[in-house]
């Protein structure tokens, strides 16, 4: 059977899977999973309202939302992974310590420089990364400039997500981020 509707369960397909004549079995078992569908939406939208409760006085969660890609889902990974900032001296050390940073060997002459460590914060490191892949025009720009010099789009989108958790730091330990306030 062909399905004319991109989103099977979105209004359109809901519309198509009331109208479509299905064998008995197979209708009890859609009816089954859209129920199981409505269940799990309503347990997220109470997760979220939880969320949005906990976090709404937090200066930090509500400043780095402005950063394209990340949302109240994402920035609630971000507040409740770092935890406090202040631990934290500088950018660089939250990006090494979240797993961003490429590893840099050096000797004499020889420099090698290696893939991320993948050490520290697994969740932040896909927070990051998943941020990055939505930030829409935000970061294009720096993400194709790297991808084309290194021949990598992954080595981009790490880069970017790099990028992203520097303004978390700054966003969380300031509660504003000043670069994203000037270029609106």
């Amino acid at each position: 059977m062909r399905v004319p509707v991109s989103d099977l369960f979105g209004v359109g397909g809901q519309r198509l899977l009331d109208e479509v004549p299905l064998g008995r079995a197979y209708t009890i078992g859609v009816e089954s999973l859209r129920d199981l569908i409505e269940i799990y939406d309503r347990e997220i939208d109470m997760a979220a309202r939880e969320v949005n409760t906990a976090l709404a006085g937090h200066t930090g969660w509500n400043a780095i939302q402005a950063i394209p890609g990340v949302g109240p889902v994402l920035g609630a990974v971000f507040v409740a992974e770092i935890g406090e900032v202040e631990r934290f001296p500088t950018a660089r050390h939250l990006c090494s310590w979240s797993g961003l940073t490429p590893t840099h060997r050096e000797s004499d002459t020889t420099v090698i420089k290696g893939p991320i460590p993948k050490q520290g914060s697994k969740l932040v490191r896909w927070a990051a990364v998943e941020a990055a892949q939505k930030t829409g025009d935000f970061l294009r720009s720096d993400f194709r400039r790297i991808a084309q010099r290194r021949n990598n789009t992954k080595i981009a989108r790490v880069a970017v997500a790099r990028k992203i958790v520097t303004l978390v730091y700054y966003g969380l330990r300031d509660g504003d981020i000043r670069c994203l306030a000037e270029t609106a």
